[in-house]
């Protein structure tokens, strides 16, 4: 019988201790580190931190603003080989713009590369692969004919939160693996199934299992300021996916919604019923809505939100005696409340 005495922890369980530091300044923090993609021999630069892939939040236009800054964006996987050329034409940048996938085929993979390097001579360099279930066999299956197919693609995958599920995705042949189930702000996989586990948790249990593949995790979920960022990190992620920090900004093209004389944006979970109204016609009858919409008020231009993020991690380092994201981990020192 599973032993069920054990406290599970969310970010908001945790804080962290600060230490003598010879960092006198935020000034002095350099937040773009180095991320090693094992699988495929190729390494990353920048600040890892990853725009999801939402509708609203994942989208061209957030991309070539997070991209100014160092940081990621994962693009939402239902835009066109052609969509891809134009951004690309108008200054994306592939090395920190990724192409995401949900449960496809090699095919429809390699039918995106081949259209690309056909129109502009070049394909993605990085990719994500995510679903809300990464323990079924045919997700596996999928990672591993894209890494036979293209051996030096950068894939990161997910999502799981349990160590067997990261070392499957491993195996697999991902570089880094996806975590984080039902802890999503517009995610109700928990109250529909019963299935999750807290975040900051599920972290933490499965640092151990990806170092053993010298690869990384991406932690996605729960993240609802700088704050958790920087738990995240401390916990041992590599990348820090984002979702409802960075919604309700122009560059997520959500329409303006005028409400008691305030405006706001819509987020919705890309398991709601709204995200599958959107792109399938409909919630399939033989499964139910996993994600809620909610509204956020407008927020502007995404710049000033991700400059304050940037500014409380370089305020974390400055705490713990870390000069860059990467030393976080191993300068922190977790205490739960």
């Amino acid at each position: 019988m599973t032993n069920i005495d054990d406290k599970k922890l969310q970010f908001d369980d945790v804080l962290i201790s600060p230490k003598l530091s010879n960092i006198n300044s935020r000034k002095e923090v350099i937040l773009d580190t180095v991320v090693e993609f094992p699988n495929s021999g190729i390494s990353w630069e920048g600040i890892p931190i990853m725009a999801s892939n939402m509708d609203f939040v994942g989208t061209f236009e957030m991309g070539l603003s997070l991209q100014d800054f160092n940081v990621t964006t994962a693009i939402s996987k239902f835009y066109s080989p052609n969509d891809w050329v134009n951004a690309v034409n108008a200054g994306l940048d592939l090395d920190f713009n990724f192409m995401t996938f949900g449960l496809d085929n090699i095919k429809k993979i390699h039918g995106f590369f081949s259209f690309m390097d056909k129109k502009i001579s070049q394909i993605p360099k990085f990719i994500v692969f995510d679903v809300p279930n990464g323990y079924i066999d045919s997700f596996h299956s999928l990672i591993s004919d894209t890494r036979k197919e293209f051996p030096r693609l950068g894939i990161m995958a997910g999502n799981v939160v349990t160590p067997d599920g990261v070392a499957k995705i491993m195996d697999s042949g991902a570089d880094g693996v996806k975590v984080g189930i039902g802890s999503g702000s517009v995610c109700s996989t928990t109250n529909v199934t019963g299935v999750g586990y807290p975040q900051m948790s599920a972290i933490i249990e499965c640092v151990d299992e990806i170092n053993k593949f010298s690869g990384f995790i991406i932690s996605d979920g729960g993240v609802k300021s700088s704050a958790d960022v920087v738990k995240a990190y401390a916990g041992g992620s590599g990348f820090v996916m984002v979702g409802s920090l960075l919604s309700g900004h122009s560059q997520g093209l959500a329409p303006v919604i005028l409400k008691d004389n305030k405006s706001f944006r819509q987020l919705y979970g890309m398991s709601s019923a709204e995200a599958m109204q959107k792109h399938y016609g409909g919630v399939a009858e033989y499964r139910a809505s996993e994600g809620i919409s909610v509204l956020v008020e407008d927020r502007g231009n995404v710049k000033n939100t991700i400059t304050e993020v940037l500014g409380g991690l370089r305020s974390a380092c400055t705490y713990i005696n870390a000069n860059n994201i990467g030393e976080i981990s191993s300068n922190a020192k977790l205490i739960r409340i």
